[in-house]
C-alpha cells in the first residue's frame, strides 16, 4: 500500500498515528480536567472520537476534586491512556509520578502501557515548561523504559535534544495553558515538525476548531486539546467540531494548497466566450 511522506503525493493519506509502536485512527488527543461533570467528560471523549486521553495521575491518586470517580467512567479497553505529570515542579518529582501512572494504567487493565506524558512546570502563573527539567526527566525516563511524551516550549533545538534521547514524541505549545490564544508561534512549531524523527504533537492554546485545523495544516501529526472543549458553551459539540477540525487538517496538509498570488485568476474558462 502507498503511504504519504510528502504532502504532494497524490493519494490520501492514511489515517493511523503511530507512536511508541502503537497505532491509532483519530490524530485528537483530549484530556479530562475543567469539566462541569464526570458524565460530560465521558461524553465529550465520545463525542470527539478520540482513541488517547490524558490524565492527571496526581489528581487521580488525591481523589482531587472534579476528579473522583473519573478513572471508572472511561472504557479503558477502548480509550488509551496517557498519564501525565501534571503538577510537578522538578524533574525529580516528574519521575516519581510518572511510575505512579504506569503502575495506574496497570491496575486498569493496559499491561504494557509505558507512556507519560512529561510536564516538569515550576510557574504557576504562566504555566510555561522548564526545559532543563524536562530534558533531565525525559533521559531518566527514557533509561527507564518509559514511552515518553514531552510537554515543551516550541524550542527546536529542545525539541531536536530530546528526540536524540529517544522520546515517543515532542508536543510543543501553541501558546500558553488554557488561554485560548491559538497558534502563537507558527514558525517554530514549523521548524520542528521540518526537522522531526518523531510524531509532533500540538500541545495547548488551541481555542477554536479553525485554530485546530490550523495547526494540521502547519503538518502536525496530532493535537492535545481540553480546554477548548471543556470550557465551551456546549462541550460535546466542541468535542465533535475539534474532531473533525483534526482530521480535515491533516487531510488539507496533504492536499497541497494552491500558491498565494498577488492578482485574480479566474475559475471559469476564457475560451469559448459568445462575444
Amino acid at each position: 500500500m502507498q503511504t504519504l511522506d510528502s504532502p504532494k503525493s497524490s493519494a490520501l493519506p492514511q489515517a493511523a498515528l503511530t507512536i511508541a509502536g502503537r497505532s491509532f485512527s483519530s490524530r485528537l488527543m483530549t484530556g479530562t480536567g475543567k469539566y462541569r461533570s464526570i458524565s460530560e467528560m465521558s461524553d465529550c471523549v465520545s463525542a470527539s472520537g478520540t482513541q488517547i486521553v490524558t490524565v492527571a495521575v496526581r489528581r487521580v491518586q488525591t481523589n482531587a476534586p472534579g476528579h473522583e470517580g473519573l478513572v471508572e467512567a472511561l472504557d479503558w479497553s477502548k480509550i488509551w491512556m496517557l498519564p501525565n505529570t501534571a503538577g510537578c515542579q522538578t524533574a525529580e518529582d516528574a519521575v516519581r509520578v510518572a511510575r505512579l501512572g504506569r503502575e495506574m494504567a496497570k491496575l486498569l487493565g493496559q499491561e504494557d502501557n509505558n507512556w507519560v506524558k512529561l510536564e516538569v512546570i515550576p510557574d504557576p502563573k504562566y504555566l510555561l515548561p522548564d526545559p532543563i527539567g524536562t530534558l533531565t526527566a525525559a533521559e531518566q525516563l527514557v533509561k527507564e523504559g518509559f514511552a515518553v511524551l514531552p510537554y515543551i516550549n516550541a524550542d527546536p533545538l529542545l525539541a531536536k535534544h530530546l528526540q536524540e534521547l529517544g522520546c515517543a514524541t515532542v508536543m510543543p505549545l501553541g501558546s500558553p495553558i488554557g488561554s485560548g490564544q491559538g497558534i502563537q508561534n507558527a514558525a517554530n512549531i514549523q521548524i520542528i515538525i521540518e526537522n522531526a524523527i518523531v510524531p509532533v504533537v500540538v500541545d495547548a492554546g488551541i481555542g477554536t476548531p479553525s485554530e485546530a485545523v490550523w495547526a494540521m495544516e502547519l503538518g502536525a501529526d496530532a493535537l492535545l486539546v481540553n480546554t477548548a472543549i471543556a470550557k465551551a458553551a456546549n462541550p460535546k459539540a466542541m468535542a465533535r467540531a475539534m474532531g473533525l477540525a483534526t482530521e480535515a487538517g491533516r487531510l488539507a496538509y496533504h492536499s497541497g494548497r494552491i500558491p498565494v498570488k498577488a492578482y485574480a485568476s479566474a475559475s471559469s474558462p476564457t475560451t469559448g466566450v459568445v462575444d
